[in-house]
């Protein structure tokens, strides 16, 4: 241990690098004797000696350092001073009397500087000399810190003074208000509403944005009454906060003379500047609703970029669908302004009128092309049986992919039994995603003609053909069908033979054959084949499958090895261990690691010893995985016991 002796004698030194050392070992030691020269350190030109000084300081902390860097807050040498505030706003709570005392100086600086300590001692204490000071103090800048430090310690026993102090000067309610925001007591009410009475609009502002924060009730009232006199600006700032306050179903709450005052007042606050104002008056008007309020809402929303800001026009269409169908979303259904048409649709999409299905199939045929997509995926989650012939036109003179996809949606999902040669047409059209929206759209149609078809072609010459066939048949009933799908097991194509053994993984738990089948796959000349079968093997909860997935860590592809090793991990079977450790040789990085993740998924005392060894290696990438699988195996033994 240092001796105190030379500790104080180096912080005398003429050697910065002394120095700073010193300053260190007195805070390690909390030298309360070293005090009055780590102060006097503060002063010094070199930063690394005053930085250590002023670490410390905090560290020793107590009445004495609060007294001894008190002088300081009167040095002409700005960073000294600065830090002295710094280092008395950490630790000025350890003897605030002190600092109570700079609260009555001659020097208005001073009692600035006192004020701001104060405000962060966290201390109930210090409310009542800042509301002195707030309430008494001549010098104006000492009253606003005053009130900045009561709203910074955000007490409910300052709320009095603080009201009290709404008629001060301008500068000094600016610092109230946002004090009394901060503490939220119900008492401010009263008095931000009369502030408003005798403020600018720049504070009537202000006070309208903290009675919005307190967010208490008893202000709606008060505000609503301010509607009619307000100038707009101010009228739209109320719009923001009754909502903010109310929310918007209890604005349905109201008085009719009230709601019909701020839905007026809300129309006019959809036009404001102000997004956060225009969005409050959209979120009521939801609420109170109307033709008018419809047709504004629409202006913004279509207004709107899309690609800049699709979340809030989300949110606004939300709110316009809310309204419900109103004959201004009727007419901009059919507005020749192509923005406003697409709000009316994107709004109809998430009404639940039963008249919108109509609405939309009939407009639909004078559409653009874009407004159909959007239309046929409107319908094809709204409507209703009273669509099926709607959807079926749309097989027979549409040809648009995205269109195509949502009368497959809609048809497959109704069993609509008329659109299955149009979707088993759809299974040979250029584009992969409507193949693939037909193929999932014919599954689920399902049913004896279906399976038939798809039995049909699975003897096709068509690769594609085969291949949809099979995963079709394996989706709707494999085991019935096991004679495809052996012959399909011998494909040419390789991703055909992954789609087969995919088709039997669902019925490898209790269909030995099926799962026979799977395993042979392993002996595949295609790699990704057998991947694939690794895979579907690690998901099958038969206990027999484990000595294959043994056997495929010797596979000569290396992805076959790494997915051996997941499927062996996620099986978390102690035996793995003994056949995983050997891995932890090979060249490739990628399967090293995987073996270090799945002897932390297996755990056990045998994994757990493996990986201390390799912890001890000398590559810091291989010992961070090590050291984290040994922490999972850690956690999850403490878990269990």
């Amino acid at each position: 241990m240092p001796d105190v002796k030379e500790i104080l004698e180096g912080l005398r030194s003429d050697d910065n690098e002394v120095l700073r050392e010193a300053a260190f070992q007195a805070g390690e030691l909390d030298l309360k004797d070293a005090v009055p020269l780590l102060v006097g350190l503060l002063e010094t030109s070199n930063i690394g000696v005053q930085e250590a000084a002023d670490n410390a300081l905090r560290r020793i902390a107590g009445p004495e350092a609060v007294q001894s860097v008190i002088p300081l807050l009167r040095s002409e040498n700005a960073p000294s001073r600065n830090m002295a505030m710094d280092i008395l706003r950490v630790i000025g709570c350890d003897d605030l009397h002190a600092v109570f005392g700079l609260m009555r100086d001659e020097d208005p600086d001073i009692r600035i500087f006192a004020a701001d300590i104060l405000g962060t001692t966290a201390n109930s204490l210090a409310v009542n000399p800042l509301c002195n000071a707030l309430l008494k103090d001549p010098e104006v800048n000492v009253r606003y810190q005053a009130a900045v430090s009561l709203g910074v310690l955000a007490m409910p026993e300052a709320a009095k003074c603080l009201n009290l102090a709404m008629g001060d000067e301008e500068w000094v309610q600016y610092a109230v208000i946002e004090a009394l925001a901060k503490i939220k007591h119900s008492s401010s009410v009263d008095a931000l509403v009369k502030g408003m009475d005798r403020s600018s609009d720049l504070v009537a502002s202000m006070i309208i944005d903290a009675l919005a924060e307190i967010g208490n009730v008893k202000a709606v009232a008060m505000l609503m009454r301010r509607i009619p006199d307000s100038p707009t600006a101010l009228a739209n700032k109320i719009v923001k906060a009754v909502v903010g306050i109310l929310g918007g179903k209890a604005l349905t709450m109201l008085s009719d003379h009230d709601r019909e005052t701020l839905r007026l007042a809300m129309l006019k606050a959809v036009e404001d500047e102000d997004e956060e104002v225009q969005d409050a008056a959209i979120q009521g008007l939801a609420y109170l609703g109307g033709e008018r309020a419809s047709k504004a809402i629409i202006g913004i929303a279509a207004g709107i970029d899309r690609d800049l800001n699709q979340e809030r026009l989300d949110e606004i269409v939300g709110h316009l669908a809310n309204i419900g169908l109103t004959e201004a979303i009727r007419s901009d259904l059919d507005s020749a302004d192509a923005a406003r048409a697409e709000v009316a649709v994107e709004a109809m999409g998430r009404m639940t009128d039963p008249a919108v299905p109509r609405l939309l199939m009939d407009a639909f045929w004078d559409k653009d092309l874009n407004l159909q997509r959007r239309m046929a995926w409107v319908l094809s989650k709204l409507a209703g049986p009273e669509a099926v012939d709607f959807f079926l036109d749309l097989f027979a003179r549409h040809t648009d992919g995205k269109v195509l996809k949502s009368a497959v949606k809609y048809c497959s999902e109704h069993k609509v039994q008329q659109s299955l040669d149009s979707m088993f047409a759809l299974l040979e059209h250029k584009y992969d995603d409507v193949k693939e929206a037909a193929l999932e759209g014919c599954v689920t149609l399902g049913g004896p003609e279906v399976t038939a078809r798809f039995l049909d072609s699975a003897q096709s010459r068509d690769p594609m053909q085969r291949l949809m066939a099979i995963y079709a048949i394996g989706k709707l009933d494999a085991r019935a069908n096991i004679q495809t799908i052996k012959q399909a097991l011998g494909d040419e194509v390789p991703d055909i033979r992954k789609i087969a053994l995919e088709a039997l993984a669902g019925a490898c738990e209790d269909d030995r054959e099926s799962r026979e089948l799977l395993i042979a796959g392993l002996e595949d000349e295609n790699s990704e084949v057998r991947c694939a079968v690794v895979e579907q093997l690690g998901e099958c909860c038969s206990g027999d499958v484990v000595p294959h997935l043994l056997r495929a860590l010797e596979d000569g592809d290396d992805w076959v090895k790494i997915r051996a090793v997941e499927a062996l991990g996620a099986r978390r079977d102690p035996q793995a261990v003994a056949h995983l450790a050997p891995l932890l040789h090979k060249s490739n990085r990628l399967i090293v690691l995987k073996v270090l993740e799945s002897l932390g998924e297996i755990g056990g005392s045998a994994a757990f010893q493996t990986l201390i060894d390799i912890s001890n290696c000398d590559e810091p990438e291989l010992v961070r995985a090590a050291e984290a699988a040994m922490e999972r195996i850690q956690e999850e033994q403490g878990s269990g016991g």
